[in-house]
């Protein structure tokens, strides 16, 4: 497993697209925080608060992270070293989990640099570092989690086929249902009262509930399930892939 994890980061960082992924997600969150105009400019708010940026990542995580993913497995099989991934005394999961891992960790990488935002709105408090660390840290804690999720959802769409865009555009579209699709069917009371708690099952839920600063085992027993969930049908996909 350390082997595939070693072999997908240096993949990510022998080419631009490590640097390009923590480049764009810094450049891309700090133009809407501080110069566009909007609802996520945080000097237009007049409240120095963190907020917007987590309130934004999950948006730019939809389009980034099935970019880092899309080529996980798709390039295997179009290069033809899928064949010999699997001949190799090697189990599928570790495999997965090889290619998962090696993934998280440059979303991980791109989300660190983005501390520098708090110290920012730290600074431009009326009184500087008069923040909510909890919430702060509990948004921190979420946001991983949710790119733990999209992390998932993006290697196994790039087990269902050989074209990398075929792999995003799938990805970005598991993403934004997993996302704001419970969310949406709640708001619309299409089941009438029976629609409360119809959210409970999108990820939006659990990342508001854990960005309060609360950890709460249901939101955590969520998110390692959901994530679990589509490692499992990568594992279950590959495995077809062996047998066949």
């Amino acid at each position: 497993m350390l082997a595939i994890l070693n072999k997908e980061i240096q993949s990510f960082f022998a080419t631009p697209i490590g640097y390009l992924v923590i480049g764009i997600f810094l450049v891309v969150s700090g133009l809407f925080l501080f110069v566009f105009t909007g609802e996520y400019n945080i000097l237009d708010s007049g409240f120095a608060t963190i907020k917007p940026f987590f309130n934004m990542a999950p948006w730019i995580f939809i389009f980034l992270i099935p970019a880092i993913t899309m080529k996980s497995f798709s390039e295997e099989k179009k290069l033809g070293t899928m064949e010999l991934l699997l001949t190799k005394p090697l189990s599928i999961t570790k495999l997965i989990l090889g290619k998962y891992l090696g993934a998280l960790l440059l979303v991980i990488l791109a989300i660190i640099p983005s501390v520098i935002y708090v110290i920012c709105i730290s600074a431009l408090g009326r009184t500087p570092g008069n923040f909510d660390l909890g919430a702060t840290l509990g948004s921190y804690l979420g946001l991983l989690f949710l790119g733990g999720c999209y992390t998932a959802i993006g290697i196994f769409s790039s087990s269902l086929t050989n074209n990398q865009i075929v792999a995003f555009i799938v990805a970005v579209f598991l993403c934004f249902l997993s996302f704001f699709l419970f969310e949406g069917i709640s708001g619309f009371q299409l089941f009438g009262i029976s629609d409360y708690g119809i959210d409970y099952f999108g990820i939006s839920y659990h990342y508001r509930s854990i960005s309060r600063g609360v950890v709460d085992t249901r939101d955590l027993i969520y998110f390692l399930s959901f994530i679990a969930l589509f490692l499992k049908l990568t594992r279950f996909r590959i495995k077809n892939l062996r047998n066949n």
